[in-house]
Formats: C-alpha cells, sequence, structure tokens
C-alpha cells in the first residue's frame, strides 16, 4: 500500500517511464544517422537501406528531430557528403515531402550561416545542396539558377573582392560533385557561368599572394592562390569531361529507385547584401610539398592540378576538423581514408597537416595539436610515416613542430646528414634552422642532454650554457662602479631585508649621467637599475619561481627605479645583459615585468629594435616576446571593453525594470553609479586604445628605421638588397600584419596616412600593400 502511495503521490515511476522513451528514441535516432558510413559489417548500401527505412517509420513523430540532425551533419561532417545525400535521395524516393521539407531548411540554414559570417559551413552546404541533384533530389536547372546568383556577385559594385571570391569559391568548389549532371542538362547555360568565371579571375587582383606563401620559391612545387588553383583544375576536369575518379558515390547503387523519385526546385536565393558586419575568408595559398615523383614505388600521387587532388586534401581537412579534439581517433580516420589503396595516403596526410600549421594569418587549431597528431601517425603508421616526415625537416618553419616531435622521439636523429650547414654563414637559413631547433630542444630538455645528443662538430650552433652572467660576482671586477653597493645589496637581500632598507642601500649609488642626484635620489639612474637588477635576477637565478618571487617581494623597488620611459628600457637592457645566454629565461621574465606593470608594452617593443639586440635581432625568441607583447596588450583592451558593454547591459536591464516600478527616485539613484561607472571604463577604454595604437605605430616605425637604413646602405655600397638579414626582418613585418590583422585593420588609416606614405620605399610599402589587399 505504501509502494502504491509513493508512486501515485510522486508520480515519478510513471513519469520517468513516459518521458525516458521519446528521448531515448531521439538519441538512438542521432546515433544512427552519425555513425552511418564508418567500418562495419554490412556494406554501406545495406546500412543506407537499413537507415531510410526506420527514419521513415520514425518521421509521423520524429521528423523534425530528424530534419535537424540532418541539416548539422550536412554542415558539420562534409567528410561524409555522399553518404548523407544518398539517405535524404532514399527518404525523397520514399516521402516527397520530406525532402521537400528538408530542401528548405538547408536554405533556411544556409541563409542563416552566411548572416553570421560562417562562411566554411556555408561551402559545406551549398556543396551538400549541389550533390542532391545527383541523388534526384532537387531539380538540375534550379542548382544552375542559384549558381548564376552566385556568379553574379562578381559583377556588384563598391564590394570588397574577398565577397566575390567566396561565392566564386562556393561555385567552383560544388562542381566536382555536381559539374557532370549539371553540363548534362545545362550546358549552354554552365559554358556561360564558367565564361563569366574566366572573366572575372582574370581581372581579380593578386596583389596579396606574396604575403600569403610559405615558400617564396616556386620550385620545386609552386605556391598557387587558391582560386587560381581550383580554376586550373576544373578546367582539367571539363577537359576530361567531368569524368572524375575518386568521389565515393554510393547513390549510384540505388540509381533505379532515386530516378523515380519527385524533384523539388530550390527556393528562390538571393545572396545577402554586404555590410559593414560581414567578416569573409581571407583568401589562401594552396601549399605543396610532394607530387608524382616522391613516392616512385606506391601509388600515384594526382598532380596539383587534378581535381582528385582537391578532393583528397579537401576530405583529409574535413575529417581533421571534425576529430581534432581526440587525437588517436583523428589518426585512425585519417587513415582509414576511403580508396586508400589507390593514392600514396601517407604523403597526402604529411602535406594537408603542415598546409594547416603553416597556414596564414595562424592555423585552424593549436600547434601542439598537430605535433601530437603526427606523432600518433607515426605510431600507427611506423614503417612508412617516419620516412615522409624526414623528407621535409630541412625548412625552418618547421622549427617549433621538429623540436616537438624529436622531444617524443628522445631526440634521435641522424644529425650527421646536415653537417654541410656547418660551414655556411650562421644567418643562412639551414645552420639557423639546427639553431633553432637545438634551442626549443633545450627548453623541452636540459642543456647537457643536448650538448650529448649532437655531435661535437655541430658546437658552434649548440645553444649556450643557460647560466647567469653576474658581473659583479667577480673579484677581478672590483673598479666597477656600483661593485661594492651590490656587495651590501647581496647581503642585505639574503637578511630579507625590507624595501626600505633596499632604497636606503641604492642612496649611495652615484648617477653617472649628472653631476648632483636629487634629493630623492630616484630619477633615472641607469647604475641604480643595473646594480640592483643584476644583484637580485643572479640571487633569484636557480629557478623561474625564485625570480617570480624576487620581482614580487621587490616590486616596489622595481616600479620606483624604472619609473620614467629611460628606466623600463634600462631594466630590460639589465635583464638581457644577465640571461643572454637562457632566452627562455628572458622571455618569461619580461612576460612577468609586463604582467606587473614594472615596464609596459612599448617599452618592451623599444626594446626589441634597439641596437643592444641587434646581435640577437632574428632570433626566433626576440619575436616569440614581441608577439606575446601585442597580444597582452590586446587582451587588455578587450577586457576593458568587455566590462564596459556589461556595465551598459546592467544599465539597460535596470531602465527596463523601471518601467514596472513605481519609485522613479529609487531608479535614478540606481543609474547614478552605473552611469559614473560606464563614464570611467569608457575613458579607459579610449586611453587602452591609444596605448594599443601607439605600440603598432612605434613597431612599424621602428620596422620601417632599420629597413631604410639597410636600404640605403646597401644602396650607396652597391651590395644586394637582399640579404639573410633582410628577408627575415621583411618576413617578421609580414608575420605581425597577419598575426594581428584584426587590430591593425582598426587604425589603417593612421597608419597609412602618418607611417605607410606614397614616398616610402616601395621594398617596405609593398608589404602594407600587400595586408590592404587581403580584405580589398
Amino acid at each position: 500500500m505504501s509502494r502504491r502511495r509513493h508512486s501515485d503521490d510522486t508520480g515519478q515511476p510513471h513519469k520517468r517511464r513516459r518521458t525516458s522513451e521519446p528521448s531515448e528514441i531521439e538519441e538512438r535516432l542521432e546515433s544512427l544517422i552519425c555513425r552511418v558510413g564508418e567500418k562495419s559489417n554490412s556494406s554501406l548500401e545495406s546500412n543506407l537501406e537499413g537507415l531510410a527505412g526506420v527514419l521513415e517509420a520514425d518521421l509521423p513523430n520524429y521528423k523534425s528531430k530528424i530534419l535537424r540532425i540532418l541539416c548539422t551533419v550536412a554542415r558539420l561532417l562534409p567528410e561524409k557528403l555522399t553518404v548523407y545525400t544518398t539517405l535524404v535521395g532514399l527518404l525523397n524516393a520514399r516521402n516527397y515531402n520530406f525532402g521537400g521539407e528538408f530542401v528548405e531548411a538547408m536554405i533556411r540554414q544556409l541563409k542563416e550561416c552566411l548572416k553570421v559570417n560562417m562562411y566554411n559551413e556555408a561551402v559545406h552546404l551549398v556543396r551538400f545542396l549541389s550533390d542532391l541533384v545527383n541523388c534526384h533530389v532537387i531539380a538540375a536547372p534550379s542548382m544552375v539558377a542559384m549558381f548564376e546568383n552566385f556568379v553574379s556577385v562578381t559583377q556588384e559594385e563598391d564590394v570588397p573582392q574577398v565577397r566575390c571570391d567566396w561565392y566564386m569559391f562556393a561555385f567552383l568548389s560544388s562542381l566536382p560533385w555536381v559539374g557532370k549532371e549539371l553540363y548534362e542538362k545545362k550546358d549552354a547555360e554552365m559554358d556561360r557561368l564558367l565564361s563569366q568565371t574566366e572573366s572575372y579571375l582574370k581581372r581579380r587582383q593578386k596583389i596579396h599572394v606574396p604575403m600569403l606563401q610559405v615558400w617564396t620559391a616556386d620550385k620545386p612545387h609552386p605556391q598557387e592562390e587558391y582560386l587560381d588553383c581550383l580554376w586550373s583544375q576544373i578546367q582539367k576536369l571539363k577537359k576530361d569531361r567531368w569524368q572524375e575518379r575518386h568521389i565515393l558515390r554510393p547513390y549510384l547503387a540505388f540509381d533505379s529507385i532515386l530516378c523515380e523519385a519527385l524533384q523539388h526546385n530550390l527556393p528562390p536565393f538571393t545572396p545577402p547584401p554586404h555590410t559593414e558586419d560581414s567578416v569573409y575568408p581571407m583568401p589562401r595559398v594552396i601549399f605543396r610539398m610532394f607530387d608524382y615523383t616522391d613516392d616512385p614505388e606506391g601509388p600515384v600521387m594526382p598532380g596539383s592540378h587534378s581535381v582528385e587532388r582537391f578532393v583528397i586534401e579537401e576530405n583529409l581537412h574535413c575529417i581533421i576538423k571534425s576529430h581534432w579534439k581526440e587525437r588517436k581517433t583523428c589518426a585512425a580516420q585519417l587513415l582509414s581514408y576511403p580508396g586508400n589503396n589507390k593514392i600514396p595516403l601517407n604523403y597526402h596526410i604529411v602535406e594537408v597537416i603542415f598546409a594547416e600549421l603553416f597556414q596564414l594569418p595562424s592555423p585552424p587549431h593549436i600547434e601542439v595539436m598537430y605535433t601530437t597528431l603526427l606523432i600518433e601517425l607515426c605510431k600507427l603508421q611506423p614503417g612508412s610515416l617516419p620516412q615522409v616526415v624526414s623528407f621535409l625537416c630541412f625548412w625552418r618553419a618547421f622549427i617549433n613542430w621538429f623540436s616537438h616531435h624529436l622531444s617524443n622521439f628522445q631526440f634521435r636523429w641522424s644529425w650527421e646528414d646536415w653537417s654541410d650547414c656547418l660551414t655556411q654563414d650562421l644567418e643562412k637559413p639551414k645552420p639557423k634552422f639546427v639553431r633553432e631547433v637545438l634551442e626549443k630542444c633545450m627548453r623541452l630538455s636540459y642543456h647537457q642532454r643536448i650538448i650529448d645528443i649532437v655531435p661535437a662538430s655541430f658546437s658552434v650552433l649548440s645553444p649556450a650554457n643557460p647560466v647567469c652572467i653576474y658581473k659583479y660576482g667577480d673579484e677581478s671586477n672590483r673598479s666597477l662602479p656600483g661593485y661594492t653597493v651590490a656587495l651590501c645589496l647581496t647581503i642585505a637581500i639574503k637578511n630579507k631585508a625590507s624595501n626600505d632598507e633596499i632604497f636606503s642601500i641604492l642612496k649611495d649609488v652615484p648617477n653617472p649621467n649628472q653631476d648632483d642626484d636629487d634629493d630623492e635620489g630616484f630619477t633615472f639612474n641607469p647604475l641604480k637599475i643595473e646594480v640592483f637588477v643584476q644583484t637580485l635576477l643572479h640571487l633569484a637565478a636557480k629557478s623561474f619561481s625564485h625570480s617570480f618571487s624576487a620581482l614580487a617581494k621587490f616590486h616596489e623597488v622595481f616600479k620606483t627605479l624604472a619609473e620614467s620611459d629611460e628606466g623600463k628600457l634600462h631594466v630590460l637592457r639589465v635583464v638581457y645583459e644577465v640571461w643572454k645566454n637562457h632566452p627562455q629565461m628572458i622571455a618569461v621574465l619580461v612576460d612577468k615585468m609586463i604582467r606587473t606593470q614594472i615596464v609596459d608594452c612599448a617599452a618592451v617593443a623599444n626594446w626589441i629594435f634597439s641596437s643592444e639586440l641587434a646581435h640577437d635581432f632574428t632570433r626566433f625568441y626576440i619575436w616569440e616576446i614581441l608577439h606575446s607583447t601585442i597580444r597582452k596588450m590586446n587582451k587588455h583592451v578587450l577586457k576593458i571593453h568587455k566590462e564596459l558593454e556589461d556595465t551598459k547591459a546592467r544599465l539597460a536591464r535596470q531602465h527596463k525594470r523601471r518601467d514596472s516600478d513605481d519609485d522613479d527616485r529609487s531608479s535614478d539613484r540606481e543609474d547614478g553609479p552605473l552611469e559614473e561607472q560606464i563614464e570611467r571604463l569608457q575613458e579607459k577604454v579610449e586611453s587602452a586604445q591609444s596605448e594599443q595604437k601607439n605600440l603598432f605605430l612605434v613597431i612599424f616605425q621602428r620596422f620601417i628605421m632599420l629597413l631604410t637604413e639597410h636600404l640605403v646602405r646597401c644602396e650607396t655600397g652597391g651590395i644586394d638588397v637582399f640579404t639573410p638579414w633582410y628577408k627575415s626582418c621583411i618576413e617578421r613585418l609580414q608575420q605581425i600584419f597577419l598575426q594581428h590583422h584584426q587590430i591593425i585593420q582598426q587604425y589603417m588609416v593612421t597608419f597609412e596616412n602618418l607611417l605607410f606614405t606614397a614616398e616610402l620605399d616601395h621594398h617596405i610599402l609593398a608589404v602594407f600593400q600587400q595586408f590592404c589587399a587581403l580584405q580589398a
């Protein structure tokens, strides 16, 4: 009786049974749809037919859920595109109304993606719709009409080229799937579209290409602009009568069923107009590392202008995008790519991974993901993939990846094969690559380990012993100014002296910049800074943690000594003097000093371009510090801006509540503090943006000064301009533009008016013009 009363009173057992059943069915439907096309004991065709039957039976009760799942997989699982188009084709043949609703839902989703700037997903949706023509779901004439609207965008006036590029890419990239069918049904219209495409591609600007090329030379593999490459592939496909030999087309097995189905016309689709909020994908350059000569014994690699190359690369990119968070799954999916026995799959995979890793302005995913993915692939294919990887390691762009890769394989490498770089100028790419790789390896290990694994002949490229250089530690330097004070400071710091006691000791340090120091004793005094920073960093040299603790304990002393711009700059100079053999220590100390506001971002930028760092100017750690500094400034601006927006939102909510609040005076009292806070935050945002703009002005101005001096020096002396230093400097300038393009674009007018004027040397101005062309 009590059990029945408990059940009747709460209703929980019965309620759970009633609600869980639909949710379980929905989960089962989602699992069945998402997993179709994976490895199975049954054939793909059998699985598709069975799934179509299950979904048809569930349509009366779960139609909206099925529509939602199918639209989602069409957008997010493009590597299984033809599997899902076949499934939709079978459902359309069984239920015409469902087919029509699905097409309408896809068009709605496409419009929404374009509205919110999800252009990569939108390409997948367009490609999916085009393949539905092959499955007799969509009528070919209506698909051609949509593509005509896409191509017509190239005739719009006063729109950026990247808008036209995207619509052109969406059209051309669908043709490997549907070109044959459209050409058979609408050959005249297709010829006209391709003619308009060719006309557009001939007149579009390509100033941006040099900035996006990974390799500066076109030998042995040309680095083509992405639309030009795709156009060449489509032209070859047309020449081959639209015969493509790599796309999995399961719908061919159901041709007798699908050809009887009624087809739908696409709803009218007009590309949404360009607005100020439209952010189109940036142009790309197709990354190439291999061709058919690189694997003469295995299957032949499709040529760079073969549409099969495009299809394979697109699918591999999609697999990585779908599974990048799970490296084991991702590696397994890549190696089980359909048709892997017909192509040199390992070469394609490696090329695609490095194409993403070196994609400009930044990789799609975090860099360490690519390292772990390659390691996983090497484990799964130990007999072949390491040989492919070893083929590539002579280029300096691989430094971050290669050092991480070596650390996972006990730093084993055939170093003697690289001994030819020992006789070259150390600024040349090969020795510089080896030096930077060993530097990075040391960060992942320790100095003696690197010395032990590298042949003795490589000592000139091996990293220096990362010890602290304390100039007051040697008695032979007794004559140095400040030597006695340094000894006193050492004793005081070891005895846990307070900040006041440190100030008292430093007061006796003479100022070499003036005869009589002021009464307080804390105007810019380079010797005070040198004695204090040298001594403190020496005593805290045991670890990063010790150094951080020292900065925290004597923060007040640092802030006082580095109050002026000259003081901040000199603190950084001393840090470099002490730790010049330990680049990682310099990087983390500078990072900490920015965070604790001992130095500011502009000081770091000026220090990096100073003459004291000229010897290390092309070293990687210098640019690591600069980019980290820029990112910190950008985060600071975003943080304050978010605080402002949140406060405005709170005020707006209060105003909404006021409508139902009779006490207006109470509301006014509540609004007052928020309005004052908004005013203060607006001032902080303006100040932070001014600092941000000033930081970029400093960086670009110093770049221009250095490059101009080099160009004048070369012209006067009759020397070739294109030295290794010059190439490195220009590439670093390009890198600044690319990695921080979203921020830089906000201040373009200022930079153009103040720095990148028509009078500037064309070598430097060309970089700015290339950058402007990226979103033109």
